[in-house]
């Protein structure tokens, strides 16, 4: 009979030590998640995380990528959010300054050790600049100062300040550390995608039991957002797994004095190459207007300013038509634009050159580039509806189930929080899939 290679899953030593260690490093990022920044009032910053509008859609989005150590502001606070942030970052100077670009086509494993030292140099400055963020719009907030002292960089304030920032920036720098140790020595190339992966994950329990304590409708709540979960992530894993194999003809290779038959294969173009990115940049830019218009929506600015301002927090605060609809389009442009990025940093068509493959009916090189840009920008048009339908789902719920569900209760079926979730799963089980076979530990046929 045919078996599976994961019975053989815990036989493994050098599997079952990478497990263990993943494991312990996840367990030990959730220990630090609950240490405090010194000085900082975590019940006023757990209060902004329970409001509606912008405010709440902000520091929920902040919690989400920080693994649910914003709400009480932790010395991992930030998460790994100013990593991914520089990260991106990079990515989209290549295409701009043709150096960057130049360089990524001569060496690409040079050029890889170069992105990945300077995204780490970059994320010191990004968390730094995100931490005086994060308290500053906390503050405006609040109208008054999230922490004991007030902060600043002057007089009293001084030594407090730099000593909150100080710790912010050390936790987040502590969080890619383990997430770099769970690639190298845990379970290969997703050791930030766990740490992300974590933190979602601990909260689930807790927005279950509210949804739960509604001792009238708490059970059919249940059990439809189970039924939503289930449909949502049979969705989401269909789409992840759409493919457009386009044909590739590879030439025939000569073997002693005989010259072997060109290869037909097959070259997979993802339905969805951007991921949860554009779910981020979109959520990002749509809190901006409604953030900064709360500065101007205090008694001491003009009326006329006030009222404008107002205008624009109530289209942008996240509980309206107008917002819902605004977000789906941005979802789709962001999904578009990211994915031409990425295509275009890859080149397959320089690439398939170099290899002496040819697309058939299409000439080699920046035609080839060309057929192939137009093929992925056909099959990412269902991909980027689909993120777009996935983003406003959670609004779409809410204006569904009765009110006495919050929010935060709905996380159980976010865009970004889903995405993560199932993405990390997929790709964790190909991995480990992976490291078995490499093992030997293959399907086999074994007598009964």
């Amino acid at each position: 009979m045919k078996r599976s290679p994961w019975r053989y899953l815990w036989m493994s030593e050098d599997i079952r030590k990478k497990l263990l260690i993943t494991l312990a490093l996840m367990i030990l990022y959730r220990f630090l998640a609950n240490i405090p920044v010194p000085g900082i009032d975590r019940e006023v910053i757990s209060t902004l995380a329970q409001q509606t509008g912008a405010t709440g859609n902000l520091v929920n989005l902040l919690d989400l990528l920080s693994g649910g150590t914003v709400s009480n502001f932790s010395i991992l606070a930030m998460g790994v959010y100013p990593y991914i942030t520089a990260q991106i970052i990079l990515q989209l100077l290549v295409p701009i300054i043709p150096a960057l670009e130049r360089r990524m086509k001569e060496n690409p494993r040079e050029a890889k050790s170069w992105m990945e030292k300077w995204t780490v140099l970059l994320t010191i400055p990004m968390a730094l600049l995100s931490a005086i963020g994060q308290i500053n719009i906390f503050n405006s907030m609040l109208g008054t100062s999230v922490s004991a002292v007030p902060f600043g960089f002057s007089g009293a304030s001084l030594l407090p300040t730099v000593t909150t920032l100080i710790s912010m920036v050390a936790g987040t720098m502590i969080g890619i550390w383990l997430g770099q140790l769970i690639s190298e020595y845990g379970i290969p190339n997703q050791g930030l995608s766990l740490i992300i992966f974590s933190g979602i994950v601990s909260q689930m329990p807790g927005n279950l039991a509210s949804i739960l304590s509604d001792r009238i409708n708490g059970w059919w709540m249940f059990l439809f957002i189970i039924a939503v979960l289930i449909l949502i992530i049979f969705a989401i894993v269909f789409v992840q797994q759409g493919r457009r194999n386009v044909p590739v003809l590879f030439p025939g290779r000569r073997v002693g004095n005989r010259m072997s038959m060109p290869v037909t294969s097959k070259l997979p173009l993802m339905i969805n190459m951007a991921g949860m990115i554009p779910l981020i940049f979109a959520q990002s830019i749509l809190a901006f207007p409604a953030i900064v218009s709360s500065y101007f929506m205090g008694p001491q600015t003009a009326e006329w300013v006030r009222n404008f301002a107002t205008g624009v927090y109530n289209t942008f605060g996240g509980n309206n038509v107008w917002y819902g609809v605004i977000y789906f389009f941005m979802v789709v442009l962001f999904t578009f634009f990211y994915t031409d990025v990425l295509f275009t940093q890859q080149n397959y068509g320089e690439n398939l050159k170099k290899q002496g493959a040819q697309i058939p009916g299409v000439v080699r090189g920046a035609p080839t580039q060309k057929y192939l840009t137009k093929v992925q920008r056909r099959i990412t048009l269902p991909g980027a509806i689909f993120l777009g339908l996935v983003a406003v789902l959670p609004y779409i719920l809410s204006s569904i189930l009765p009110s006495s569900v919050s929010r935060s209760g709905l996380l159980l079926v976010s865009s970004a929080g889903l995405l993560i979730v199932v993405g990390v799963v997929r790709d964790t089980f190909n991995i480990i899939e992976t490291e078995l076979k490499l093992h030997g530990y293959e399907e086999s046929l074994i007598k009964g």
